[in-house]
């Protein structure tokens, strides 16, 4: 591999271990021809990454990225479901940088034997002769404690090979067995029974009974016995804790499809379980305009084939099932055989292990969504602007969008915001806020965006800069016509469109109808992205600039404080909530001013925050002003290669960042 093309290899696996998931799971390092080189876990998928690419690297980590081209990674529920897939996975490629583990066994589980009267003990080997299994358990110690706890609790037999005898065992003379060997012993399967529900987790009679247990102990001053009914409770709840996923065991066959779509994109995930193990997953992307159902059955009949035959049951990550008449005759018909196929609203009580199924179901979609998330980031926002450029019948595509949104309250404390786009993501340092002049004390959204529209273009046009490509408005036709009267007389010929929260209608300029795009539409995706930063920022402002109408004021009003101290006391403490908190004595020291006074400072700024908190929730009210989507912000930001911006990241005060005009 020449220099060249090594570094930009290494800097795509520096890429990939950088946009990695901040989730536990495993992670597989792969070669030119899609081998897999190395398998590892981590409980955090990123940080784990990003330390192949930090500091010194010996001799083996050098060697992987050397001849490493991609890494993969797979999202699981915790670090100990992320060893038991790692323990797999090493097993099934023998990873030319892996050691396998040392005893070159699978994890443990426990047996409740087909027996007429079953024993209970720990196994690494799974017998299909009608024994109930439970695990697999990662932590060995963990099994032993439980088994411990089982002897005591329960009196089940010991020995390996159950005969008929003339005198029992010691265990029956201590307590510890029934002695099904010399009698018969009803009260055995009820024992049986209790066993399996507290390795299945229906442990709360138990822990019920072992709690009175426990107090009925302490009372009478039997302090050792006590300790130990605590010692068995804690046992059964760090078996219930450890087993939260690994009780997925059970020897029959079965297969978890999830899926994740944005826009024509889809993203298949299948978690597989064979003979009671997790054995991978596998992901699988589509173009496709059909519908879900439509989507899915297709991939149904693609995945399955004569090298992958499918299982007795596939458990799907939609909520209603639907016809699936002739996919199930395909399937019978090319393997001989019709699985189940399982909606989560079928998985109820009646689907034993319910809580194991849909975590199953939920970690193949985090999947789906993270896979989803790294295919939109690679592909960019140039087909979503081409898209829209197609059908807004725009003049040219909209590499540079700048949106516009009015906040106000009653008239009062009227500002604009603008964000500025460049190439589906936002170009922060073109951020900019206006006060704005002509409305205040009127509420008037069109004559804003005249105002707006008029200060920023004829201020671009005075200085011969870049103008945008396409203006969005946050609003309906009105505002839209509003803007382009303005550009109209300044002589600016760029696009402009309004989207509106109602059915999220896309206006433009003097017509009657608005543009309805499916919702699955790309360029609908990146214009609702804008809409909702612009009305953020918008927002963000109005209400730093009412809480700061609001502060000083309210300080001003206590006797003895003048403008200076109120100021002293807001920049002492940043906001009225810490001066509501603060102790009077405190105050008084700050601001050289009696206890009394101070104490009327602190109910001051108690009254005015809770003022400016009224305030708040008027403004964020829906008759008032809408709310962004934070989901729908989330989609368009990873269609655009971005994260949504965080709110504290829209200040009100000019800074280099963020203008003020």
């Amino acid at each position: 591999m020449n220099n060249d093309k090594y570094s930009q290899t290494y800097e795509t696996l520096k890429s990939s271990a950088r946009e990695a998931p901040l989730e536990p799971g495993v992670y597989l390092w792969k070669d030119n021809e899609n081998r897999i080189m190395y398998v590892g876990k981590a409980r955090t998928l990123r940080h784990r990454l990003a330390n192949y690419f930090s500091g010194a690297k010996d001799i083996k980590t050098a060697a992987l990225i050397k001849h490493a081209v991609s890494i993969e990674t797979i999202i699981v529920s915790n670090e100990y479901e992320a060893l038991l897939l790692e323990n797999t996975l090493i097993k099934q490629h023998s990873p030319k940088y892996n050691i396998n583990l040392k005893d070159g066994k699978t994890y443990p589980v426990v047996r409740i034997t087909a027996d007429p009267f079953p024993r209970v003990f720990r196994t690494r080997h799974i017998v299909e002769d009608g024994s109930l299994y439970f695990g697999p358990f990662p932590n060995v110690q963990a099994v032993d404690r439980t088994l411990e706890m089982i002897e005591k609790l329960f009196s089940l037999r010991k020995c390996r090979t159950l005969k008929k005898r003339r005198h029992p065992c010691l265990y029956y003379h201590i307590g510890r067995c029934l002695g099904p060997c010399v009698k018969d012993t009803p009260d055995y399967a009820v024992q049986v029974e209790r066993v399996r529900k507290l390795l299945a987790g229906e442990n709360s009679a138990l822990e019920e009974e072992l709690r009175a247990k426990m107090q009925e102990a302490s009372h009478a001053l039997n302090f050792e016995a006590a300790a130990g009914f605590r010692n068995a409770i804690r046992a059964i709840e760090n078996l219930t804790e450890n087993n939260s996923v690994q009780d997925m065991m059970s020897t029959e066959d079965r297969d978890y499809i999830a899926w994740a779509e944005e826009g024509i994109f889809t993203t298949f995930s299948v978690l597989s379980m064979r003979g009671g193990r997790m054995t991978g997953q596998e992901l699988f992307s589509s173009r496709s305009a059909a519908e879900e159902d439509a989507s899915l059955e297709t991939f149904i009949t693609a995945y399955y084939s004569p090298d992958r035959q499918p299982p007795p049951r596939i458990y799907l990550g939609i909520s209603a099932l639907p016809a699936f008449d002739a996919l199930e005759r395909y399937l019978r018909e090319q393997f001989d055989c019709t699985p189940e196929f399982i909606a989560v609203s079928a998985i109820g009580a009646a689907e034993g292990g319910a809580k194991r199924h849909l975590a199953a179901l939920a970690m193949a979609r985090q999947n789906a969504q993270e896979e989803l998330r790294r295919r939109l980031r690679e592909r960019g926002a140039g087909p979503a602007l081409d898209e829209m450029a197609r059908l807004l019948g725009l003049k040219t595509r909209p590499e540079r969008i700048e949106g516009f949104d009015i906040a106000q309250l009653d008239g009062k404390f009227p500002v604009a915001s603008l964000i500025s786009f460049k190439n589906g993501s936002p170009d922060r340092k073109n951020y900019r806020y206006f006060r704005l002049r002509t409305v205040i004390g009127k509420v008037d959204d069109f004559a804003a965006m005249r105002e707006v529209v008029h200060r920023r273009y004829s201020r671009l046009v005075r200085e011969g800069k870049e103008l945008p490509d396409l203006i969005l408005i946050d609003g309906g036709i009105g505002q839209v016509n509003a803007a382009r009267g303005v550009l109209d007389v300044l002589g600016i010929t760029c696009d402009v469109a309004g989207l509106a929260k109602r059915d999220e209608e896309i206006w433009l300029p003097h017509t009657s109808q608005p543009l309805r795009l499916s919702k699955r539409s790309e360029a609908l995706k990146v214009l609702q992205f804008v809409r909702d930063e612009t009305h953020r920022f918008a927002t963000g402002l109005n209400q730093r600039l009412r809480s700061t109408s609001l502060s000083l004021p309210a300080l001003e009003s206590v006797e003895g404080i003048g403008p200076k101290r109120a100021a002293a006391l807001m920049q002492a403490y940043g906001e009225l909530e810490k001066i509501a908190a603060a102790d009077p004595l405190e105050i008084a020291e700050t601001c050289r001013i009696s206890e009394s006074a101070a104490r009327a400072v602190r109910a001051a700024a108690a009254l005015a925050a809770e003022d400016k908190a009224a305030a708040s929730r008027r403004l964020a009210s829906p008759g008032k002003r809408r709310s962004p989507n934070a989901a729908r912000s989330s989609s368009a930001a990873a269609l655009a290669g971005e994260a949504a911006l965080p709110d504290a990241a829209f200040a009100a005060e000019p800074s280099p960042e963020y203008g003020g005009e």
